[in-house]
């Protein structure tokens, strides 16, 4: 849209308004219950001329007017998608790790397994092999990702894949390990669970 210059704050809006409309139709169309985050790099796509300054700005106005959530810097949820609520935190990790190994963990995966207590609420442990670091991701709570020097090709027998959460996660076994790894503290292992699930 060519504009002269004593008007381009009119056709900076008209522009907005425009790629939020066509934001909205993609996202009705392609969304549903199992495709409901989305990266900066997929709205890269849709809109590839678009500066990266430009694109947070209609990302920011996206979501002011609510037609997407910020789950955390970089990924958005559409929420009309009707997704299973309950799963995002997981699955914001996957998308996070898509390209990076990592695998569900430490005291996530024990307590699941009923072996420790006490963990926070909201907060879900992952290795990687990328950089260690805690994401917040506001009200939906904290994914915390601790760096492996792990290969996958070493400790594949101890994963087993969960399509719940779209990611790979730990056997009792390698999570005590991570654990340990990890320097985590063992004081809440309940050790008879550990050897009845063993």
């Amino acid at each position: 849209m060519r504009c002269l210059t004593k008007h381009n704050n009119i056709c900076y809006v008209l522009y907005t308004m425009q790629s939020i409309q066509k934001l909205a139709k993609t996202l009705e169309s392609l969304a549903d219950s199992e495709h409901y985050l989305f990266s900066l790099s997929d709205f890269y796509q849709l809109f590839p001329g678009m500066r990266v300054d430009a694109l947070r700005v209609l990302l920011g106005r996206a979501v002011k007017s609510e037609l997407l959530a910020r789950v955390c810097r970089g990924i958005y949820l559409y929420p009309k998608s009707g997704y299973r609520k309950g799963l995002e935190l997981y699955q914001t990790a996957a998308r996070l790790r898509e390209d990076t190994f990592c695998y569900l963990s430490l005291e996530s995966v024990l307590s699941e397994e009923g072996i420790i207590s006490q963990i926070p609420f909201g907060w879900i442990t992952l290795m990687t092999g990328g950089r260690s670091g805690v994401i917040n991701c506001g009200r939906r709570g904290n994914i915390e990702f601790i760096h492996t020097k792990k290969s996958p090709e070493s400790v594949s027998p101890l994963l087993v894949y969960d399509r719940r959460y779209r990611l790979w996660r730990a056997r009792v076994s390698l999570a005590l390990e991570d654990m340990k790894a990890a320097r985590r503290s063992m004081d809440l292992v309940d050790w008879e669970a550990v050897n009845e699930s063993l």
